[in-house]
This record gives structure tokens, sequence and C-alpha cells, in this order.
């Protein structure tokens, strides 16, 4: 009988590079999300697909669903891709009980999601941190703001905070001066409402090493490094590419990592200055947007982990392709439109000009690689994201206008 598989989070970029993976391996993948079209759920690899509640807003709809569907699908492990989903599903194991979920306990999951918690241990483990202030209250700022060095970045200490009664998305933010940093605490509740970090601005280049480990135990190892992110003035990755592990890095994601006594996947994320110094900035504990880079040069993480959670012997990877780009095309674009209108870039970490920002976003599709092969084979789910990312709600109908009044060079 052919095993099944259940991806979750059907609109994550890594929920699809999950389900070409097991799909393509021969397994049965059923995707889940709480809209009726995803990405994963296009995908010529995907066999079944259904809604469910958000679990953000009704996590008790998002259980109760998700353990009817897997009984009657007859779904035997779960993979999880986003925050408040592993989150969901991981406070309320015992209710998925007789389902693989091969991730860590829900207590050691949320202390590695919280950014101040992570940070805190990194410091009693000697991993190397930017300069960082921490916060409880805007209060305090008085008090630090005589010790900052401008630009600083200001991040909140989760990704998604619940406040207020909901679950609100944060996002990282940069400030040149006393004023603007005080202006940008009081604009946005996941700051003013709540703790955060204030960093010095670490000028280089983001890399990361990804992961797989069995309570503990690394199996497996990985790393990149960010070619150019959405917004420009630093965010997710649009084009990456594949790179020998830094021995430093892998040591200091191990010290992590091993400390927690970790299982499943996980990216830890490093700035790394001009000099060469790695300073750690955050670790998930889940699949990362970036995950085809690391299926195409050789380290299949999902398979992997779906062979640790039925039980059956990893292998350790110890080699992969060095040299591999992965590009998320739309991710590219949009950041390129960002450039051409003016928005996504700072004081401190200025973009290419127009005219190179065109020339390197074309540039790229000379490129042909895996990513460019699965856009041919497998092209629904870029049609789909094509429609949703430039006409499928009234706002981005309206940042294309935009966009068309203000291209100009």
């Amino acid at each position: 009988m052919t095993q099944k598989v259940l991806i979750l989070d059907g609109n994550a970029r890594s929920a699809l590079a999950a389900t070409r993976s097991l799909g393509s391996r021969g397994l049965h993948v059923v995707v889940g999300g709480d809209s009726r079209r995803t990405l994963a759920g296009s995908s010529q690899y995907c066999r079944e697909a259904f809604t469910y509640p958000p679990p953000g807003e009704n996590p008790d709809g998002f259980l109760s669903t998700l353990k009817f569907e897997c009984a009657r699908r007859g779904v035997s492990v779960i993979f999880p891709m986003t925050e408040i989903s592993t989150l969901t599903a991981l406070k309320s194991r015992e209710q998925l009980d007789g389902l693989q979920l091969p991730f860590v306990d829900f207590s050691t999951f949320d202390a590695l999601s919280d950014k101040w918690k992570l940070l805190e241990l990194a410091k009693q483990l000697n991993v190397s941190i930017p300069e960082t202030h921490f916060v409880n209250d805007p209060g305090e700022l008085d008090g630090i703001l005589p010790q900052l060095k401008f630009p600083a970045v200001l991040k909140p200490y989760r990704s998604m905070i619940y406040s207020g009664g909901r679950w609100i998305a944060s996002c990282v933010q940069y400030a040149n001066s006393e004023r603007e940093l005080c202006e940008v605490v009081k604009r946005h509740e996941y700051f003013n409402r709540h703790p955060f970090l204030i960093q010095e601005f670490v000028r280089g280049q983001g890399q990361g090493i990804f992961a797989l480990y069995d309570h503990g135990t690394p199996l497996a190892f990985f790393a990149h490094r960010r070619l150019r992110e959405k917004p420009p003035s630093g965010g997710v990755s649009v084009l990456s590419e594949s790179i020998a592990l830094d021995p430093v890095q892998r040591e200091m994601a191990h010290r992590i990592l091993s400390q927690v006594h970790w299982h499943g996947v996980a990216m830890v994320e490093f700035k790394v200055s001009a000099d060469g110094t790695p300073y750690l900035i955050e670790v998930n504990g889940r699949f990362w947007g970036s995950l085809q880079l690391a299926i195409d040069a050789g380290v299949d993480f999902p398979w992997l982990l779906y062979q640790l959670a039925i039980g059956a012997e990893v292998d350790p990877v110890s080699s992969y392709a060095v040299g591999v780009k992965w590009r998320w095309l739309l991710g590219d674009f949009t950041r390129l439109c960002q450039v051409l209108i003016g928005r996504g870039a700072s004081a401190s970490t200025a973009a290419p000009g127009k005219v190179e920002s065109l020339r390197q976003f074309l540039s790229a599709f000379e490129e042909a690689g895996p990513a460019q092969s699965k856009l041919r084979d497998d092209i629904k789910p870029f049609l789909l994201e094509f429609y949703q990312t430039t006409c499928g709600n009234e706002n981005s109908a309206q940042w294309m206008q935009r966009l068309r009044r203000r291209l100009s060079f």
C-alpha cells in the first residue's frame, strides 16, 4: 500500500518543494491549506487536496478537520510548513495520536522560535550575535538610545505574535536615527505592545545552515548564501546559491541544536561580516522558503525527514553539489518592481540602480538549471502564483498600476 503524506500550508513555497520531492518518489501526497486553491495543491505531484479553517483563527476547527481528514484518507505522516500550523499541531499533539509528526516537543520549538530566548541561549553557548539590546517596554528606550549606533535593526521577538486576540505577522525594521527609531516603535503594534530587540546593523552577506537531526544527532547539513532578497533592504531570499559548509557556522549551528536535543529539520541563519565573522540571526525550526535549492543540490530534506518519521534508517549526508542556484522567479520580479518604483530599500542597505537591477534580473534567465526545468514540467503552481501576484486581489492590481505609472529609467 502506498504511504500517504499530508503537506500542510499548501501556499508556502516550502510546501510546493516538499510535494514535488515526495510525489516524484512515488509517495501519495495530500495537500491541505486554508484556501481552495494552493500552490502545492495545483502541482502534478499532489494526489489529493482539502481545505481547513485557518489555524491562527480557529485552532480547534483546524485540528478537528485535520484529524477527520487524516483518518478518512489514510494519512500516516504530517509535515506542517509554517510557524502557526507547527505550533498548533505540536501543542495539541495528543489529539493527533497515531500520526507521525517528526518534530521536537512544543516547548522546545516554541523556545527556539522566540528570538529573545534564542539569543540569550546563544550568548550562554558563546555563539556570536550582533550587539543586542533587549527591550521589554518602549519606556526603556530613553536609557538605551544613547548607547546605539545607527543604522540600527529593530527585530520583533517572534515572527508571528499573538496580540489582541489574533495573530499578527511581524517584520524586521531599520532606523537611521533616534527619531526614526521612536517613530517605528510607535507605528507598529509588535513593537509598542510586545518585547523586541535592537541590534547593530551587520554589513555583510546572509548565509544559512540547513540541518536534519535525530533526537540531537546530526544526519544532514547543507549551506547556502543569499544573492538577492525581497525587499532589497533584507528579507526573504529570491536568489540563492549552494556553498560549501563553513566549519565555524556548522559548529555554531550544532552547538545550539544539540543543546536543545533537536529533532527534525532546522535552518540556522547567519550574517557574515566583511571580515568573515558569522553572526547568528535566527533559527527556523521548520522547512524554509529556499528548500528547493537543497533538494536540487542533492540533499532531499523532505525525503530524509519522511524516512525519519516512519522509522527507516537514514544514512547521513556527507556531500552535495556546490554552485547550484535557485531562483524564486515571481519573488525576484517583485523585488525588481520595488526597486523600479523606489520601495523596499533603506539608506543603510541601498539596492543597485534601476538599470543594473533590471540587468541582473534578466541575466538570471541565461543560467538554465533545475528551477527552470521544474517550471516547465510542473507549471500550474507558477500560473496560479502569477495570477495571485498580478491580479488576484485589489491590492495587487493597484500595485501593478502604480508600477506602470512609475516605470522610468
